[in-house]
């Protein structure tokens, strides 16, 4: 008989909580929904723009050349293997973090024209000859530039 007192203890325990939680008559009451502002309420589009999500944000750098230079690194190595878009992305980086490297001008010049995107190859080429045009990245984008002529 104490068995069966505790199992219809349990199963009552078990249906208590079922109805709590499925119909919150003795939980917390749920808060009335707002009331929507009037229209003339509702600030202007201009002072009150949508949210963007953050990823689609164009990305702010701060000057890092250690960065840029791991950016390099690494960009050389999606380049090598054929993955032209990952070294894209992580040349971009470089020139962020730091817009005084020739070398990552020149690498994402290489991409951009591995991609066939040959303005911005040229843009990036010219880039690396007016950072440092007496250096041996410079030399190369003369002859890559040149080739875009011929």
């Amino acid at each position: 008989m104490a068995a069966y007192n505790s199992i219809v203890a349990r199963v009552i325990q078990t249906l208590f909580m079922l109805a709590l939680l499925g119909h919150g008559s003795l939980g917390a009451q749920t808060p009335a929904s707002p009331q929507p502002k009037p229209a003339e309420q509702n600030p202007p589009e201009e002072a009150n723009p949508p949210e963007e999500d953050e990823r689609l944000a164009p990305r702010k750098y701060v000057l890092n050349p250690l960065e840029a230079k791991r950016c390099i690194q690494i960009g050389n190595e999606y380049y090598k293997s054929g993955k032209y878009l990952g070294a894209l992305g992580r040349f971009k980086d470089a020139t962020g973090y730091n817009p005084s490297s020739q070398e990552a001008f020149f690498r994402l010049g290489e991409v951009e024209q591995k991609l066939h995107h040959d303005d911005a190859a040229k843009a990036a080429f010219e880039k690396a000859i007016k950072l440092a045009p007496d250096s041996k990245f410079a030399a190369e984008a003369k002859k890559k530039l040149a080739s875009f002529k011929g």
